[in-house]
């Protein structure tokens, strides 16, 4: 390796330090003679460093001294303190071999007048020609720090000095891609994953030979193991002769007359009285209702102007008093409620009990066929049947009210209807039953099941064996099940 020292220009460092510069055996070195004696280095090395240009051209004005060093003899001998102490830095030093390209006329001061300070020597591992071999200690200039010395190329370096440090990138060096794909092992990791592969057995503490190898499962599998279902979970002992399921499949038997009144008897007789079963058969009756009128699309407050209207038919009986108690719900809704219940000599407490709360809303009450709307209205809630009472029918207002309510072509919710084979009075288009289904007649009408409150007990102590079927819900639709 051949070195050479040089003294830096006075006009681009005012210190006037020396610096040293150097290239390999197989670099060329051009002299030049004339009138301006000048060395050219091609492909030189900057205190160690490799230059950012591929040449620096000296004038014999600025070369202080002129070193063949052998690589091989002066590696390993320690580099002296003070000269590493006084070295230059990495990119002033850049500037002042680029400063030495410039057009400028030699500098003709004498070396006298030059600092005293010894030329200072680093000694670089000499490469191979290929950019892996390079020490890791080596620090590459970025391209844009000098431009053929211009002025740009200056302030390019400064800004490189200022924001810019020294790092070991390599640019020159490809990426292995093919070694780092080797890396990770494909088949071996799909194998695992199928459970096809030696790695696809997972061991289990203190598990048997037969349980160590774990099922695969597809993305639409269950990883947990559960029971099969029971799509049977109520039985009863007396049964009404028709069976119904749920949308999950849950079959639900119905059961007669007779013993569905044991069963609230029961249920009554335990703290579910009749006032709490109004109530809550009044809540989940009123809030099917709202649903079948059109839900959160319909009951908005920017909607005031078109609220639904609900005409109310009942009797003075059980079932009439479980209409009304819907109807205040709904009118408590913003519902537009009018009920129709004919006056009466007689009528039972209950009912007096829900006509009484009624009255206090905004709902109408009517006792004449003649004060309900000809129009056609948006819901009709049939409550004139009952089921100890089947001779009302004869009556001259059941027969008015039924006839009004074929006529007037609103769909109709009946409520807790009764058993029975023959045809209904009025068709109605949803049926709900309450607890348990009864028997209902065969007709067009869609089936609801409302939960009025039982506790599982009771159904336990009447001989029902029951899990309920409706889950997150009080009121769900029960299909045929044939």
């Amino acid at each position: 390796m051949r070195e050479l020292t040089s003294r830096s220009n006075p006009e681009s460092s005012p210190d006037n330090k020396s610096c040293s510069f150097g290239l390999l055996d197989t670099s060329p070195l051009t002299y030049r003679q004339g009138s301006h004696q000048t060395i050219s280095l091609k492909q030189p090395y900057h205190n160690g460093t490799k230059c950012p240009v591929a040449e620096v051209t000296f004038s014999s004005m600025d070369i202080k001294e002129l070193k063949f060093l052998d690589i091989q003899n002066t590696v390993n001998k320690p580099s002296s303190g003070q000269g590493a102490a006084r070295g230059p830095s990495l990119t002033s030093a850049g500037q002042r071999g680029q400063s030495n390209r410039t057009t400028r006329p030699p500098v003709t001061s004498s070396s006298s007048t030059h600092s005293d300070i010894p030329p200072i020597t680093i000694l670089h591992r000499a490469s191979t020609g290929s950019s892996k071999n390079r020490g890791v200690t080596q620090a590459t200039p970025k391209k844009n720090s000098a431009r053929n010395g211009s002025t740009s190329g200056l302030a390019r370096s400064k800004d490189d000095e200022c924001f810019g440090g020294g790092t070991d990138e390599d640019l020159e060096a490809d990426f292995d891609f093919e070694g780092n794909l080797a890396l990770f092992n494909k088949a071996a990791f799909f194998s695992q994953v199928n459970g096809t592969g030696s790695h696809g057995s997972r061991t289990q503490p203190n598990s048997t030979q037969a349980h160590q190898h774990s099922p695969s499962y597809r993305h639409d599998e269950n990883v947990l193991e559960v029971k099969p279902v029971i799509y049977r979970q109520i039985t009863v002992p007396q049964h009404g002769g028709k069976e119904y399921c749920t949308d999950s499949g849950l079959v639900v038997p119905s059961v007669t007359y007779e013993f569905h009144q044991h069963l609230l008897a029961t249920a009554e007789r335990w703290g579910l009285t009749l006032e709490r079963r109004l109530e809550m058969i009044g809540v989940c009756s009123s809030q099917m209702a709202l649903t079948l009128l059109g839900g959160p699309n319909r009951l908005t407050p920017k909607n005031v102007h078109q609220r639904p209207t609900v005409v109310l038919l009942c009797g003075p009986h059980l079932q009439g008093a479980q209409g009304i108690s819907c109807g205040r719900h709904l009118a408590n809704h913003g519902v537009e409620v009018i009920l129709f219940l004919p006056n009466f000599v007689k009528i039972q407490e209950a009912v007096t009990s829900e006509v009484n709360l009624y009255s206090r809303t905004s709902g109408q009450q009517v006792a004449s066929i003649k004060e309900l709307p000809a129009s056609p209205v948006d819901l009709l809630i049939n409550c004139l049947d009952c089921h100890e009472k089947p001779l009302l029918k004869e009556k001259s207002w059941y027969q008015s009210a039924a006839e009004w309510a074929n006529q007037n072509r609103a769909p109709v919710l009946s409520i807790d209807p009764p058993v029975g084979e023959q045809h209904q009075s009025v068709e109605a288009k949803w049926t709900l039953s309450l607890g348990l289904p009864l028997p209902l007649a065969e007709t067009d009408s869609r089936v609801y099941l409302c939960d009025i409150g039982i506790p599982k007990l009771v159904f336990q102590e009447v001989g029902i064996r029951y899990l309920s079927p409706f889950g997150c819900k009080f009121v769900i639709p029960l299909h045929r099940a044939y």
